[in-house]
């Protein structure tokens, strides 16, 4: 299996695409081509590592990191995915609760199946520096998936006042190999910083740097997992494919769906849910895509305008790419969560009411004709300050959201401008090689 970018052609093996993390010409690595599983391949009830060693083994096939699959696999889907469901009344309608892992977001899956293929890729004396720009939950899980890894440093750049406390104290309170950066800016300022950075050969080289945004491939394959499985137990209980909504920013998250139905998992529709940013809803209803600023909303994980994966969409095959948007504003939000929580008290974080909001908004034809999974993408504590007013009822942080709690938390604020984050990497982290200057 070979990957080539969306813009040319020239292939190279998934390690090297993990290690660039963006090809050279701008564009995002794809599979050259998309294996696929007959019925019957990918069994239902397999526990996830197995079903991810089976389901994610064509693309690593002859490559250096095909011996470490299973233990990746094992220990990056170590934590419990229930398929629940939130309102008996409305059995139509599965929650698929993505975070119970250790930063209760979903993006601890395809963190800490990056942070593992990095570690075991490094040679002898190599270190990698990981960046990644987070509207909210990639750099806490990141963060908790890099810290004390041998071969792995992380830098993590946020927008300055646009995440919730919460979220800041996540991303801010790791330790060994991680770094926090508070940026003047927002989510896009901090992408076009971590693109800068990937456009400085000399900064590249001088720190071995990847991303750990989902324009890495080895955070969106592993994503494909757990909603394959999903899709593969729905599919035998009912005999009908799910369909599936999926909250989405980066649109990293509904591409692993778009992947896991082109390969063969039994999936339905697929609904990309939004909110108000809507370069996807515009290019759903008009053919065209634009970026635009991204808008702050209630839901700032996917405050996101110009989302990357849109060039990795835009690369399938006409039929692969089939989806539907919705967009689902501020106030939307805060009703569904409000009238979900009286009418079973299931409670929703904003981001995952935007997924419910969006079944509720289905055709009621469309609803009853299959069972309908929505990614529940984090855990409602993680956004307690908007989410309880509208309950009037406290939320419990789970263990390992009350363990974050208690640790010391530290930043360091930097302009968005490319030099200035330069002089951060060096003033933070050691070079990639060994003898290469002096530990920062």
């Amino acid at each position: 299996m070979k990957f080539v970018s969306t813009r040319a052609k020239q292939a190279v093996t998934l390690s090297e695409a993990i290690r660039r993390g963006a090809a050279p010409d701008g564009g995002l690595y794809v599979p050259e081509r998309l294996p696929r599983f007959e019925a019957g391949e990918l069994p239902a009830g397999l526990p996830l590592p197995r079903l991810a060693e089976r389901l994610l083994k064509p693309f690593f096939v002859d490559d250096a990191l095909d011996v470490h699959l299973g233990d990746i696999c094992a220990n990056a889907f170590n934590f419990p995915v229930p398929l629940v469901t939130p309102d008996p009344a409305r059995p139509g309608l599965r929650a698929l609760e993505l975070f119970h892992g250790p930063t209760g977001a979903f993006k601890d899956f395809g963190t800490r199946f990056l942070m593992g293929a990095l570690d075991r890729m490094a040679r002898p004396g190599e270190r990698f520096t990981v960046l990644v720009a987070t509207s909210g939950d990639t750099g806490g899980a990141a963060g908790c998936a890099a810290e004390g890894r041998e071969n792995v440093s992380l830098a993590i750049l946020y927008p300055q006042g646009r995440v919730s406390a919460f979220q800041e104290h996540q991303l801010t309170c790791w330790g060994e190999g991680v770094a926090a950066f508070s940026v003047k800016g927002d989510f896009d300022a901090c992408q076009a910083l971590v693109k800068s950075a990937f456009a400085d050969v000399a900064l590249t080289r001088r720190f071995n740097l990847t991303s750990a945004n989902s324009i890495n491939i080895a955070r969106l394959l592993p994503q494909m997992v757990y909603l394959a499985g999903a899709a593969l137990d729905v599919h035998k209980a009912s005999g009908v494919a799910p369909g599936f909504i999926i909250p989405s920013g980066n649109l990293g998250h509904a591409l692993a769906a778009l992947y896991a139905r082109a390969i063969g998992a039994p999936i339905g529709p697929i609904v990309v849910a939004t909110n108000a940013n809507d370069a996807l809803s515009r290019w759903a209803a008009t053919g065209l895509y634009q970026p635009l600023p991204s808008v702050a909303t209630l839901a700032n994980a996917m405050d996101i305008g110009a989302p990357n994966n849109f060039e990795r969409l835009a690369a399938l095959e006409p039929g692969q790419r089939a989806v539907s948007v919705e967009r689902v504003l501020d106030d939307a939000i805060r009703a569904r969560i409000s009238e979900d929580f009286a009418r079973s008290g299931y409670v929703w974080c904003p981001h995952s009411a935007i997924g419910a909001e969006s079944w509720h908004r289905l055709p009621e034809a469309a609803r009853e004709q299959r069972v309908w999974i929505s990614a529940a993408t984090a855990h409602p504590y993680k956004f307690a300050d908007i989410v309880e007013p509208l309950t009037g009822s406290a939320i419990v942080p789970s263990p390992a959201l009350e363990a974050v709690l208690k640790r010391r938390s530290e930043k360091r604020a930097i302009k968005a401008d490319p030099q200035t984050l330069a002089r951060a990497l060096a003033d933070t982290f050691r070079p990639a090689h060994a003898g290469e200057g002096v530990p920062a």
